[in-house]
């Protein structure tokens, strides 16, 4: 998949598909009272507004409240969207801001069955992409054998998303799993940013072997944004040659507008050099993510 200029953003919708997550600023950013119907019209802006300036790509999860539903019910009248979602993370927060448990993990054959038929359930044909949710070296999603033959039979494009700072190890072993002599994952969404580029080698492989690369946490869920403007950090992201799609979190139509503006920035060289000493060890960066708040 090649795109230019504005398609190469795609939007996410982790940050208002559910009323608490780890994005910092989110008070000031959402409605006082984040109640589904509050969320689901602040989830609509960001679609229309994205849409009209020429993002195609559409992030969700099972994991992100209602994200799936909100984008289902703005779908119609949209030809030429490509939605993609995630299985193996089931929210338990019951919509609340604040909980003991947020989301619960699991790759298992049972909980992508379930999921599944959950999503095609809200995105019917419309689902492009559907990957694995943060997978890790020890995800069982990684040796599950009849796992991969449900997954390369369900129709939409395999991926997987990762997480963690052993990202690149990851993305490998992944890369290197086949299903009747076919690669099993032609999509990769990993984290990418210049907090935490550690991943950046082995997401050039994967793209050198033909597969997409989508970027998330550009901005690191808002840490960057205390050293360099969202523009320039989602930038950064975009001059890497192996990425496809690099996807904003914007929670405002105008943090939107901002984070599109991205596209239209070119940086040399020697600012991109200078920006790469913001880079930090990637154990250090994982434990400060999660450490950071649901709010």
């Amino acid at each position: 998949m090649r795109l230019s200029g504005i398609a190469r953003i795609g939007l996410g919708l982790a940050a208002v598909g559910r009323p608490g997550y780890i994005t910092l600023g989110r008070a000031g950013d959402l409605p006082r009272d984040r109640t589904v119907e509050a969320m689901r019209t602040r989830a609509h802006d960001l679609l229309d507004a994205a849409w009209a300036a020429g993002v195609r790509y559409f992030d969700v999860a099972r994991s992100y409240g209602r994200a799936e539903e909100f984008l289902a019910s703005w779908l119609p009248g949209h030809e030429g969207a490509l939605a993609g979602s995630k299985w193996g993370y089931t929210y338990t927060a019951n919509w609340r801001i604040t909980a003991e448990v947020h989301e619960v993990k699991d790759h298992g054959v049972a909980t992508f069955d379930r999921q599944l038929a959950e999503t095609r359930a809200l995105l019917g044909d419309a689902l492009t992409l559907y990957q694995i949710h943060s997978v890790t070296p020890d995800s069982p999603a990684l040796t599950d054998r009849a796992l991969h033959r449900r997954l390369a039979g369900q129709g939409a494009t395999v991926g997987l998303s990762t997480s963690g700072p052993a990202q690149a190890d990851t993305i490998r072993a992944a890369c290197a799993i086949e299903v009747d002599g076919e690669p099993l994952f032609r999509s990769v969404q990993s984290t990418w940013n210049l907090l935490e580029p550690s991943a950046g080698p082995a997401l050039a492989e994967a793209c050198a072997t033909g597969r997409t690369v989508i970027v998330k946490e550009a901005l690191a869920n808002g840490r960057l944004l205390a050293h360099r403007s969202d523009a320039v950090a989602l930038a950064a992201a975009l001059h890497q040659p192996w990425a496809t799609v690099v996807l904003s979190g914007a929670a405002t139509t105008a943090q939107l507008a901002s984070n599109l503006r991205a596209a239209g920035l070119t940086l040399t060289p020697a600012e991109l050099d200078e920006l790469s000493a913001l880079a930090e060890p990637p154990d250090r960066y994982w434990r400060t993510r999660s450490a950071l708040p649901w709010t």
